[in-house]
């Protein structure tokens, strides 16, 4: 027994689990670090969208349409070559800069790692870039030659 005695009066080591459960419970709770499934999440926002049906649903729209909207903004005809212009530069500027803000906000999104934000947010991607980069809405058939993706803006 080595110096023990048989009995013990510690109680036992808290599970993990019982760690996270705990943090999550209090103010400032650990970061899942696994996906799951459920609309009791937080993504971006300290409570938003908290445990209401309704406003999951509002996240995952909005996440939908900022990933569609990020993709539009790739394909726009603002960020393409054009003739050399202060105000042309700034206007390019500006735009990069929201869309990479978008592209950062999405990422912190996912990074909740709730599936339904992961999914929404690669439906969002998905479809955006069907419509704007794809060649599923554009008129190719006259021209065969051209491999560049053109804008729908």
């Amino acid at each position: 027994m080595n110096g023990m005695s048989g009995s013990s009066s510690a109680a036992p080591a808290p599970s993990p689990s019982d760690f996270f459960q705990h943090r999550h419970r209090h103010h400032g709770g650990m970061m899942h670090m696994t996906f799951f499934w459920g609309k009791n999440t937080e993504v971006l926002f300290d409570g938003w969208p908290g445990t209401s049906l309704t406003m999951y649903w509002v996240c995952l729209a909005a996440i939908f349409a900022f990933s569609a909207l990020s993709e539009w903004i790739s394909r726009c005809g603002v960020m393409k070559a054009g003739p050399a212009t202060f105000g042309g530069g700034i206007v390019q500027t500006v735009v990069y800069t929201v869309r990479a803000g978008l592209s950062y906000l999405i990422m912190l999104a996912v990074m909740s790692f709730n599936g339904g934000v992961f999914l929404a947010a690669m439906a969002g991607f998905g479809l955006g870039f069907m419509i704007f980069g794809s060649r599923a809405f554009k008129d190719t058939a006259g021209n065969h030659t051209h491999t560049d993706v053109q804008s729908h803006c």
